[in-house]
C-alpha cells in the first residue's frame, strides 16, 4: 500500500524488510502489542465491562491499531487509546481526506472539483485544510526522530524503527518525503488490521462454533505455555506472548477465512508501464489500468466451491497426527496470494503481512480470553460493508463487552 514507484519503493521496501524479521517480531508482540493491549485496551474493555458501556469496537480498534503503528513504526505514542479516548484530530482528517479524494473520482466531469480547488471553496477548501493536520502530525513524529539520529552515534544494529533505518541510510532525505511515508505507513497498518478484525468479530458473533474452538485453543496454549513456565522458574522465564500466539492455528486460519468474505481492501489498481499479456493471452497496452477485486474473488465458487458462502475455517487446515504425542492436530494450509490476494502478490506483497497476523491474534486472543463481545444491533441486522480506501462497517460496531465466567 506503500503510494511511492521506483527507485523511491525501492529504497522504501529494502529499508523497510529490515524491520521484519522474526527477531523484530518477537519484540514487536513484546515491547509494543503487549504494552497497549495490557495498560489500555484490556482496562478499558473491563470498565466498559463492569459499566455495562456500549463502544463503538471498530473506533477502538482503529486507535489501538494507531497507536500500535506509531510506537513500532516512529517510536512515537499518539495514546488515541488512552482512557479518555481524546480527540483524534489526524485520523478524522485522514478520513474526510480519503472521502474527498474519493468524490473527485466520481465526479461527473474533473472541471467541477478543480473550479472548486482553484478558488479554493467547499470540500476542496476542507481537503487543503484536513491535508495540512496530517503533514502537521507527520512533521511531528518527523522532527524528533531527525533530532535523534543527527546526535547520536547509533549502530545500524540498534535502529529500532523504519524512520531512524531511513535517515541513517540518507540524511538528506526531505521531510516532505519522510512525512509521506509516515502517512502511508499509518494508512497500511492502521487502517487494514482495525477494517479485518472489526469484520472479523461481527462473523464470529454469527458463529459461535468458532469462537468456542478459538477460545478452546487460547485455553490451551495457555495451559501448555504455563507448566513450561514452572518448568523453568529458576531460569526466571517470562510469559512469552510471541510464542503462545505463534502457532495457533485455528485463529489463524478463521482471520484468514474472515478476510476472504470481508477483505479489508475490496479493490486494488495498478497502472501498466509498458506493454503487456496476461497469462490468459489478454493484451496490456501501456497506460491501462488493471483492477483486481478480492472481495469478489473470495466469493467466487471457483476458488471456493459451492460452499464459499459458509464461514468454515476448516478450509484452511488439515488435520495430521501428532509424531510424539500421537494426538490429532490441525496444521493450517495456506493459498496461494494469487488466488487469496488480501495481502497483493508478487514483488508488492504486504512486508508487514507476518506482523498483521501477530498484531490480530494477540487483540482476538486478549479479547476473548476475557470477554464476550456482544453486537448492540436488532435481531436480523446486517451491517453495511463500505467500500471505501479500506473497507469499514457503515455506521460502527456498537458493541457490548460481558466478561466470561
Amino acid at each position: 500500500m506503500f503510494t511511492t514507484n521506483g527507485d523511491a519503493w525501492k529504497l522504501q521496501r529494502t529499508i523497510a524488510s529490515h524491520g521484519f524479521s522474526s527477531k523484530y517480531l518477537h519484540r514487536y508482540v513484546d515491547n509494543f502489542l503487549d504494552l497497549e493491549l495490557t495498560t489500555r485496551l484490556i482496562p478499558l474493555l473491563t470498565e466498559a465491562a463492569k459499566n455495562k458501556k456500549v463502544y463503538d469496537l471498530q473506533d477502538l480498534l482503529k486507535r489501538f491499531a494507531f497507536d500500535n503503528i506509531c510506537m513500532s513504526s516512529f517510536g512515537h505514542d499518539p495514546g488515541y487509546l488512552s482512557p479518555s479516548l481524546p480527540n483524534d484530530r489526524f485520523s478524522e482528517a485522514f478520513d474526510e481526506a480519503v472521502m474527498i479524494s474519493e468524490m473527485r473520482y466520481r465526479a461527473i466531469h474533473p472541471i467541477t472539483w478543480k473550479l472548486c480547488r482553484f478558488f479554493n471553496i467547499g470540500y476542496e477548501k476542507k481537503l487543503k485544510e484536513d491535508i495540512q493536520i496530517m503533514q502537521d502530525f507527520g512533521r511531528s513524529v518527523v522532527k524528533p526522530v531527525k533530532e535523534r539520529i543527527i546526535s547520536s552515534k547509533s549502530e545500524e544494529n540498534k535502529l529500532r524503527n523504519i524512520l531512524e533505518r531511513l535517515l541513517k541510510y540518507d540524511p538528506n532525505l526531505t521531510d516532505k518525503y519522510l512525512v509521506d511515508m509516515v502517512n502511508a505507513t499509518i494508512l497500511a497498518g492502521r487502517d487494514t488490521t482495525s477494517a479485518s478484525l472489526t469484520w472479523f468479530f461481527w462473523v464470529l458473533h454469527k458463529n459461535k462454533r468458532a469462537e468456542q474452538e478459538i477460545v478452546k485453543e487460547i485455553e490451551t496454549k495457555r495451559a501448555n505455555n504455563a507448566n513450561i513456565e514452572h518448568q523453568h522458574q529458576h531460569q526466571q522465564q517470562h510469559h512469552d506472548s510471541f510464542e503462545e500466539i505463534k502457532d495457533m492455528v485455528y485463529t489463524h486460519a478463521a482471520l484468514c477465512e474472515s478476510m476472504r468474505i470481508y477483505p479489508p481492501i475490496a479493490i486494488n489498481f495498478r497502472e501498466a508501464t509498458t506493454d503487456d499479456v496476461l497469462p490468459d493471452g489478454t493484451k496490456v497496452t501501456k497506460g491501462t489500468s488493471v483492477g483486481y477485486v478480492p472481495y469478489a474473488m473470495g466469493r467466487m465458487e471457483k476458488l471456493w466451491g459451492p460452499d464459499w458462502a459458509e464461514f468454515r475455517p476448516e478450509r484452511w487446515l488439515k488435520e495430521e497426527m501428532d509424531p510424539v504425542s500421537g494426538e490429532k492436530k490441525w496444521r493450517f494450509v495456506p493459498r496461494d496470494p494469487y488466488s487469496f490476494p488480501v495481502f497483493h502478490a508478487g514483488p508488492r506483497i504486504c512486508l508487514g503481512k507476518d506482523m498483521a497476523f501477530m498484531q490480530m491474534k494477540r487483540v482476538v486472543t486478549g479479547v476473548l480470553e476475557r470477554f464476550r463481545v456482544v453486537p448492540v444491533f436488532e435481531e436480523g441486522f446486517e451491517p453495511v460493508y463500505v467500500v471505501s480506501l479500506t473497507a469499514i462497517m457503515q455506521g460502527g460496531f456498537p458493541v457490548r463487552f460481558e466478561e466470561r465466567k
